[in-house]
């Protein structure tokens, strides 16, 4: 009976080393710093970024992806602010919509609102400040760990289609390729973020200047807080730039 019990216990303890030890891998692959990709890689993602917000036809498709940020913002905001997150949706169309219960005025709903448009970019800002010190892993698990959380409360088909193969790209990304082929996506993902968050308020502009979107987020935090909407829709365009500027710098290393 002692020989079962010692066995077991040296079981226990290498099965619990081994974890430990895994633990600790993955702890280290996380935080881990990678090392700095080549200049043209920069160069090259930067353009491919490009490519893709500036071209109408490939920006109707990649605008989902940014669609994503928008209402993901929205959503985290009003979590953080004690909203009630009751649902998101995604269209097809690049529209979406993010539903929460709560006070219907205050500085909760007031950030909640101011959100949607500010989250591309200031996300973009972050993850460049993530790049630029070499964590790239970081920047792609914890990308993934976002959509994941916000794929909860996606209830749409559209929605969850999107959210799954956005979050399968950067979980095959981070698992199946090399340092190169990880830091070329990230520093992809990052440039897209920033150069596509600055579009969006200049087409809510235009809209706004031909009569559309008469229930915009600048027209709602108008009703909120008495302040016009092209205040916010300047605020809009001021963020996504400083954004676009400082990110910028940081992913060239400037």
């Amino acid at each position: 009976m002692d020989t079962f019990n010692t066995a077991g216990a040296h079981l226990s303890a290498h099965i619990s080393t081994l974890a430990a030890s895994d633990i600790g891998s993955l702890w280290d692959r996380l935080t881990g710093t990678q090392p700095d990709p080549a200049k043209w890689i920069l160069y090259a993602t930067a353009a491919l970024a490009l490519v893709a917000v500036v071209p109408h036809p490939l920006w109707r498709l990649s605008r989902n992806a940014i669609t994503i940020a928008h209402e993901g913002g929205h959503g985290l905001i009003a979590l953080l602010t004690g909203r009630t997150l009751t649902g998101i949706r995604l269209h097809s169309d690049t529209s979406g919509l993010t539903l929460s219960r709560g006070k219907p005025t205050g500085i909760g709903m007031i950030l909640t609102a101011a959100a949607g448009y500010t989250a591309p970019p200031l996300l973009g800002l972050g993850g460049a400040w993530l790049l630029a010190a070499d964590h790239i892993t970081l920047f792609l698990w914890l990308a993934t760990a976002l959509l994941l959380a916000m794929l909860v409360m996606i209830r749409n088909a559209y929605g969850v289609l999107t959210v799954v193969l956005t979050g399968a790209a950067f979980v095959l990304v981070s698992w199946l390729t090399g340092p190169d082929v990880q830091a070329a996506f990230a520093y992809t993902a990052v440039w897209f973020l920033l150069l596509g968050g600055v579009r969006p308020a200049f087409e809510l502009q235009s809209k706004r200047r031909h009569g559309g979107a008469p229930d915009s987020d600048a027209d709602q935090l108008a009703r909120l807080t008495h302040v016009p909407p092209l205040m916010w829709l300047a605020m809009f365009h001021v963020v996504s730039l400083c954004a676009l500027l400082g990110g910028g710098r940081w992913l060239l290393g400037l």
